[in-house]
């Protein structure tokens, strides 16, 4: 008698999720930030020997810099710390710090030479990263259900 009451509970939950439809909708969000982020590269250490590539690579390097801003202020920044005691006194102190992650959509919004330095200045714009976003994932909500 049981097993006769465990199979007819499944064939019944079975058929119960193929009657109703289910209406999917995205949701946008309220409101999107826009970040910003400065990167600096000194142009005097670069290794190049001429000046002009010594001005191209601080322009990739503080480009860079800039990325790993925006990186910091998305997800976040990793920090590891460690200290050594001897003798009732500190005798090492350590910190590490690591950052991870994906940007996606900012743009360049000015790249400079200030004195001895080259800048990147970043922007990074969430409706657009949203957009991107929506183009891969496609999360949606329930908008409504129909029973049958």
């Amino acid at each position: 008698m049981r097993y006769l009451i465990v199979v007819l509970l499944l064939v019944l939950s079975g058929c119960a999720s193929q009657d109703r439809y289910i209406q999917w909708e995205t949701l946008a969000p309220e409101s999107f930030p826009k970040l910003t982020a400065i990167g600096y590269a000194p142009l005097a250490t670069q290794p190049a020997k001429e000046a002009s590539q010594r001005v191209l690579m601080a322009m990739q390097a503080s480009k860079i810099a800039a990325y790993r801003e925006l990186a910091e202020q998305v997800y976040g920044q990793q920090l590891s710390a460690s200290s050594s005691v001897k003798d009732w006194m500190l005798s090492d102190d350590s910190i590490q710090a690591s950052v991870s992650g994906v940007i996606r959509g900012a743009k360049v919004v000015k790249s400079y030479p200030v004195g001895e330095h080259y800048v990147t200045e970043l922007e990074l714009d969430f409706q657009q990263v949203w957009a991107l976003y929506q183009q891969q994932h496609r999360p949606q909500t329930v908008k409504e259900v129909t029973y049958f």
